[in-house]
């Protein structure tokens, strides 16, 4: 987590007005505790009323006041159903991300401003028995993200399992599937992976940098060649899975 996130995100906890020790801060933003004393003293430094003492606790004196966000209703209602879709559809992490999000920009909204999702007149109902079967939506985000490799043991739809390192390329939603798109080492060639079929996983310390041939933009090269690839999207086959890669898994 960036500084800069991590004093906002301070604010929000101690908006509360609720005293906090340091050893929950810091296990709440995954950093130290001395991390935590240096950061609590540049808000105080920046005039936030943050008062307390090391091994005690810290809590916030006076409200603070941040300016408000310039959003039309269109778009926080779209803001406040993608949570919800999130919340439904994606893992656990997600779902937290997606409200903590949603609570750092309701915090800042104009007083007549509806800060409910369910104040904009939708539900979203997904599959929440299956949410276990996404846990791995974060791991392998982040795999993305950092380019690390990973190693899987997959179940194909015939019931056969297979060991693979795999390179993340990119995560999809099919409305209640999700896929990631990998370059595998094992069939040196791109595939696609259903989430709820991975047995197990492991993200490895080794990282990957793209090479020519086994990059996501290669993937999308080869299947349509002769289109601009910027906003291509692959199109859903016969089972709302993708059709648009070499082979399925």
């Amino acid at each position: 987590m960036r500084r800069t996130d991590r004093l906002f995100e301070l604010i929000q906890i101690f908006r509360d007005g609720r005293l906090h020790r340091a050893e929950d801060l810091a296990e709440v933003l995954g950093v130290s505790q001395r991390t935590v004393y240096r950061d609590i003293e540049s808000l105080v430094g920046s005039g936030i009323a943050i008062e307390g003492a090391r091994g005690v606790g810290y809590l916030l004196r006076e409200p603070v006041h941040l300016p408000p966000l310039s959003f039309t209703e269109e778009e926080l209602r779209a803001l406040h159903l993608g949570a919800q879709m999130v919340s439904a559809y994606a893992d656990a992490a997600h779902d937290r991300a997606a409200k903590a999000a949603l609570s750092k920009i309701d915090a800042v909204l104009p007083s007549d401003r509806p800060r409910s999702g369910h104040s904009w007149g939708f539900w979203v109902s997904g599959a929440q028995g299956e949410r276990e079967a996404r846990s791995a939506l974060a791991p392998l985000s982040e795999a993305i993200r950092t380019r690390h490799k990973v190693s899987i043991n997959y179940i194909s739809l015939k019931e056969e399992t297979s060991a693979r390192t795999v390179r993340p390329l990119q995560i999809e939603c099919w409305g209640h599937v999700w896929t990631f798109t990998a370059w595998c080492e094992l069939r040196e060639d791109f595939r696609m992976f259903r989430i709820d079929r991975l047995a197990s996983y492991v993200v490895l310390e080794e990282r990957f940098r793209d090479e020519p041939g086994r990059s996501l933009t290669d993937l999308l090269a080869r299947m349509c060649p002769k289109e601009d690839i910027t906003h291509y999207r692959p199109s859903h086959g016969p089972v709302g899975l993708p059709s648009f890669t070499a082979k399925r898994n």
